[in-house]
């Protein structure tokens, strides 16, 4: 992407939120696959949604974990990671594929997606698992991490991701979610920091320091009570900003 392009992407069909009214500002959307949150019918219905309203289509595979909606980390060897990754991104492209659409990317979620942003072997086995579906898929990866660097070095292309509404620490890590202050739930303070990570290429990190940033992709996470409204509120100053939102393109 170009420094005037920039996607903005959303996590949904986890059965949370109004998922309808988050798509008209978004340009990719990351699906649960059934997995963390999610069933069939609603993935077969999110994919028709993205169609409906232009949005490219990601898959969001986990840990087995529906309890904890995927955000607890456990051990995982690489080849149930494989496995565990291969098999929801089939199950989301199956209905994709029957829309007549074609997905576009895919994004671990939650402590699957943490634990690949430092885990390289971790990282190298997810990759493998989206490279044999399909090498023309994106993946997504925290921005500078081993899922990133792992995705690129077995030819895929990459979209590094920095968090809208996620406060960040000084390696460039999320917070993690135990910490009281991990989200922001201020929507002027979560627009700050977007335009700061594309004018600037900077997030300033929870203890103070400016931590450098790129930014292919921006993401809201769409579980947020008041998604739909940071939504809104997110596209207007990215516009205003000089961005066009606008998803990356496969190259195949």
């Amino acid at each position: 992407m170009t420094a005037s392009h920039i996607d903005f992407n959303c996590d949904l069909g986890e059965g949370v939120g109004d998922d309808a009214a988050i798509l008209p500002f978004i340009s990719s959307a990351s699906i649960a696959c059934g997995f963390h949150a999610g069933s069939p019918a609603l993935m077969q219905r999110s994919v028709a949604l993205c169609g409906e309203h232009g949005v490219a289509i990601g898959a969001h595979p986990s840990h087995d974990d529906r309890a904890n909606f995927g955000r607890v980390a456990s051990p995982l060897s690489p080849a149930d990671a494989y496995a565990l990754t291969l098999y929801q991104i089939g199950a989301l492209d199956a209905f994709v594929r029957a829309a007549g659409l074609r997905m576009n990317h895919v994004k671990p979620h939650g402590a699957l997606y943490n634990q690949a942003a430092r885990d390289r072997v971790l990282a190298d086995a997810i990759a493998s698992a989206v490279r044999d579906h399909d090498p023309g898929l994106i993946l997504y990866g925290l921005a500078g991490s081993a899922l990133t660097e792992a995705g690129a070095a077995l030819g895929l292309q990459v979209a590094h991701e920095a968090f809208a509404e996620r406060r960040y620490e000084a390696d460039a890590t999320l917070t993690p979610r135990s910490r009281a202050d991990a989200s922001i739930d201020d929507v002027a303070e979560s627009t700050a920091q977007v335009l700061q990570m594309l004018g600037d290429r900077v997030v300033i990190a929870r203890t103070g320091e400016h931590v450098a940033l790129r930014a292919d992709s921006i993401c809201l996470h769409g579980d947020r009570d008041d998604a739909a409204g940071f939504a809104q509120a997110l596209h207007a100053a990215i516009g205003s900003a000089g961005f066009r939102i606008q998803a990356p393109e496969r190259r195949a």
